[in-house]
């Protein structure tokens, strides 16, 4: 089946998990094409399929990605779809961060008027290597409220994306992908 897959990234994270995305469904026998919302993406006309995701920063998806969503919002409502959301407060040990983001993703497609047959939640990373000396310290600040007992090291990167657990969030998709063609609804 095709399979487009639209992210919007703020440091690349979001853009990893979509290749990493990409590449277990064509293990999976998909097609699959990858594109960044900011540039000039395809319609979700063409495609059986379609996965977004974005980062939040500052309680807010990319704007790129809400641009994109309201212009094709037809097709995605008429399409097979799954929203990923991408945040540092996924990795968080406060159950609260993890509700917190669920609220803003909530509020976020209400206000866009679209309805993914499916929302996964991902964990993102701590980029400090492109942050400025002020971003770092703000970051530096959340992420010792987020994970308490954890060294920080502001010159370093972190990477809290579980890889297993968005293996098994695409396959969870491509899974239901699946049902659907045997039922003949795409």
């Amino acid at each position: 089946m095709k399979v487009l897959i639209i992210y919007g990234t703020s440091e690349g994270q979001t853009h990893k998990i979509s290749r990493f995305m990409e590449h277990i469904l064509q293990q999976d026998g998909h097609w699959v094409t990858i594109a960044n919302a900011a540039e000039t993406p395809p319609s979700p006309k063409e495609f059986d399929a379609i996965l977004i995701g974005s980062s939040i920063h500052l309680h807010k998806y990319k704007s790129s990605i809400k641009t994109y969503i309201k212009e094709n919002l037809v097709s995605l409502n008429e399409k097979f779809t799954g929203f990923f959301s991408v945040s540092l407060a996924i990795a968080s040990f406060n159950e609260e961060e993890h509700e917190e983001v669920k609220e803003i993703t909530k509020l976020f497609l209400t206000k866009t008027n679209w309805n993914p047959d499916h929302i996964y939640y991902m964990a993102g990373a701590l980029k400090f290597t492109k942050y400025d000396y002020l971003k770092k310290m703000a970051m530096c600040s959340i992420a010792k409220k987020e994970r308490p007992g954890e060294e920080i090291d502001i010159n370093s990167d972190y990477e809290y994306t579980d890889w297993k657990k968005v293996e098994a969030q695409t396959l969870n998709f491509a899974k239901s992908l699946q049902k659907l063609k045997l039922h003949g609804q795409t």
